[in-house]
């Protein structure tokens, strides 16, 4: 990844699991957004559960995310 894409990588907890492989995660400071898993997480099944540290890179337009590491 180039460094544009490394400021926006924040670390969230899950805290929501809902149909379609989207999560409600918390990333502190009272924000809570919605995110999806990656295409790499996906192919290779890792499953991420309530409550799981995940690695979150934001969408530059806001509102959405997607689960790139689950730490």
């Amino acid at each position: 990844m180039n460094q544009k894409d490394e400021k926006n990588i924040v670390i969230g907890t899950i805290t929501e699991a809902l149909p379609n492989t989207l999560f409600r995660v918390d990333i502190g400071g009272d924000k809570i957004i919605i995110a999806y898993l990656s295409g790499k997480m996906r192919m290779h099944r890792i499953k991420v559960l309530v409550g799981d540290k995940v690695e979150v890179l934001l969408d530059p337009y806001g509102g959405k995310g997607r689960i790139i590491k689950r730490n």
